[in-house]
């Protein structure tokens, strides 16, 4: 009988050029192969990824733990809802989720006794996990720099089942001069969690998004909190002095994340 030969060793896969671009992105890039596949482990982190932010859509608000920290950035806390009633209807009819319920409508009625600067809005948006993990943080550097800076601030505002919109009408019936909204953003395969920070000069219901600005991707593994604190003291004060947000105004603060 014939021996037959040795099988060849395996060849070594060929390194991916990508790899060491791992080190600054949390994008899915060289994952590897299994013939003509992403290694099992790799497909599993996929769908681990997609669950995270399926949860982070239907996340609610921490609303006792959220009022009690608030608390010590002394400043009144009120709490509204949009006209969707749960997240079904949020998801279905964005239009509801920009306009507020009767009863928020009431509760807001009559609290603009005296013009404010800014009218702080805390909203679920579309990641509620977002505020319940970098709203406080946020806040906790930027207030102090806002009350520095000789700004009177409105009462904090939580907003449930918000969209971006829905700042516009709580800001004019709280007399702001200008909006702060902090809204948790679309979730992704790599952030669940990512807040944004929409501001608007003026607020009043029927702006669209060219009337205001965005500094997004604020958490610890993006824009950290400091930084996003900085960006957003300028870019208001910026708005205040010159009346105007949206694409009028420009983020030239020259701050980079680290």
């Amino acid at each position: 009988m014939t021996d037959l030969p040795n099988p060849l060793p395996a060849a070594a896969p060929a390194p991916d050029p990508w790899e060491s671009l791992k080190a600054f992105t949390a994008a899915r890039i060289a994952l590897g192969r299994t013939g003509t596949s992403v290694p099992l482990r790799e497909a599993l982190a996929f769908k681990l990824a997609h669950a995270h932010a399926r949860d982070a859509v239907y996340s609610t608000l921490a609303t006792q733990e959220l009022l009690a920290e608030l608390e010590k950035l002394q400043l009144p806390v009120l709490q509204v809802r949009s006209r969707a009633r749960n997240r079904q209807e949020y998801l279905q009819r964005p239009d509801w989720g920009r306009q507020l319920d009767e009863e928020s409508e009431t509760l807001l009625a009559g609290l603009a006794e005296q013009e404010t600067d800014v009218a702080i809005i805390l909203a679920d948006g579309l990641s509620a996990t977002a505020i319940n993990e970098h709203a406080l943080p946020l806040l906790q550097l930027l207030v102090p720099q806002l009350h520095q800076a000789g700004f009177r601030l409105a009462p904090i505002t939580l907003a449930e089942q918000a969209r971006v919109a829905l700042g516009d009408a709580i800001g004019q019936r709280l007399g702001a001069r200008l909006t702060l909204l902090l809204i948790g953003e679309r979730p992704g395969l790599s952030a669940p969690h990512s807040l944004g920070a929409y501001f608007t000069y003026g607020p009043r219901p029927g702006l669209t998004d060219e009337a205001r600005n965005c500094v997004s991707n604020i958490r610890p593994e993006g824009l950290p909190y400091h930084l996003a604190a900085g960006k957003l003291l300028f870019l208001i004060q910026q708005a205040l002095r010159r009346q105007l947000s949206g694409v009028g105004l420009k983020d030239d603060t020259g701050l980079l994340a680290e």
